[in-house]
């Protein structure tokens, strides 16, 4: 296979706790705590991601354009190896309760005063796949193996393999692995 360059604009990888080799960044990321992301080796991200979180990011990583990390810096992301997250997907690491027992968070509000936060992690196991617009909520351990469906609402955490789809998600079938392990093996995985 022939390597390609990109002729792009590319995000300063300098700033980011540690990046591995063939990290491409877009220019056109919002990283708000970079000093809190670690990358592996061959990871691409695209246009528009914007990211809150503190985050760990495996290797041979795609992050898709527009895709959203929210939930501040007691919060976190974890991607495993092989991961793909698509074009708008929306990983929600943490959000205000809406709970009604205080006020909705925002800029100068007192913890005092705030709604209950419903604050997690999201980890995302190797050769798991977030499509285009699906959402993810907070503590959720999306499984090796699983595929998040287009669109798809994901509340609890999935079963390695298999594929969800709907609103909320169910599982819709099973997912094979063994060419997708053999092919990381000879990747040395």
């Amino acid at each position: 296979m022939e390597s390609v360059e990109l002729n792009s604009p590319q995000y300063d990888t300098s700033l980011i706790r540690s990046a591995g080799e063939d990290v491409f960044i877009s220019a056109n990321v919002e990283i708000r705590r970079p000093h809190l992301i670690t990358i592996g080796k061959h990871v691409a991200i695209d246009s528009g991601f914007y990211i809150t979180t503190t985050a760990t990011i495996g290797d041979h990583i795609h992050i898709g354009p527009n895709v959203l990390v929210i939930g501040g810096a007691r919060t976190s992301l974890r991607l495993g190896n092989f991961v793909n997250i698509t074009l708008g997907a929306r990983l929600i690491c943490g959000s205000d309760s809406f709970s009604g027992h205080g006020l909705v968070s925002g800029p100068g509000i007192p913890d005092e005063f705030l709604n209950e936060l419903d604050l997690g992690s999201i980890i995302i196991e190797d050769f798991a796949a977030i499509c285009a617009g699906a959402t993810v909520l907070p503590g959720v351990t999306i499984a090796k193996g699983s595929v998040v469906g287009a669109h798809s609402l994901i509340t609890k955490d999935t079963e390695p393999w298999t594929i969800y789809m709907g609103n909320p998600a169910r599982a819709v079938k099973i997912r094979p692995k063994e060419q997708m392990l053999e092919y990381a093996k000879k990747l040395g995985y």
